[in-house]
């Protein structure tokens, strides 16, 4: 009986040890999720910044571009309605699903499109494209694009590695626990992430 009860107390000292590891083991599996998740959430706020910085440089890009001479109007007017649309969508990281991504990538997509057509028609303009102020704006704005197409890739390869955590063992069994979703990627068109062309040659006085 003496020796039933020492090798039942061994049993259960091997078994609490087990739960003990395991318990670790797990915290350790969770904890390291929380921080891939918070990478993720890191990594949107810098998509973000880099959309208003860019957003914050269109007004006065539109009012430098407005006092040239027959301007064309409808070119500014979708500049501003774009911007206004992109400005309306938010997105939480934390609970970002696929559809809300997509809404966001739409309205900034066309904000995209609409600022490449306006820096493309100043072209025509050879005083807006000698003016001092719209080289600046057109700098920083081209600047900003190539930042966004950056954040935009260290957001997406902070949510692989999140997704890959969540999905592989024993990663799998603390996200089901812990309800612990996978976040979509940018599913951009191919070519949207390429800055708009908005490089000139200030140096011709004439178009041709």
């Amino acid at each position: 009986m003496k020796k039933f009860a020492l090798g039942c107390g061994g049993l259960v000292a091997v078994l609490l040890l087990v739960a003990i590891a395991v318990g670790i083991g797990g915290c350790g599996t969770y904890n390291g999720i929380v921080a891939k998740q918070q990478q993720t959430e890191s990594a949107w706020a810098q998509v973000e910044n880099q959309y208003k910085r860019r957003a914050d440089l269109i007004p006065s890009l539109v009012e430098t571009v407005k006092g040239a001479a027959n301007f064309e109007r409808s070119t500014l007017t979708e500049v501003v309605e774009a911007r206004a649309a992109a400005t309306q969508v938010k997105i939480d990281p934390a609970n970002v699903t696929p559809e809300q991504l997509k809404q966001f990538e739409d309205t900034q997509g066309r904000l995209s499109s609409a600022l490449s057509r306006l820096l493309v028609s100043v072209e025509r303009y050879p005083e807006l494209r000698a003016n001092a102020n719209f080289q600046t704006l057109q700098a920083q704005i081209e600047g900003t694009e190539n930042r966004i197409a950056v954040e935009r890739q260290r957001f997406d390869d902070a949510v692989k590695s999140y997704n890959t955590a969540i999905l592989q063992f024993p990663g799998s069994l603390v996200a089901g626990f812990r309800h612990f979703t996978p976040k979509p990627y940018f599913q951009a068109p191919a070519g949207s992430d390429t800055p708009p062309p908005v490089k000139f040659d200030f140096g011709k006085g004439t178009n041709k």
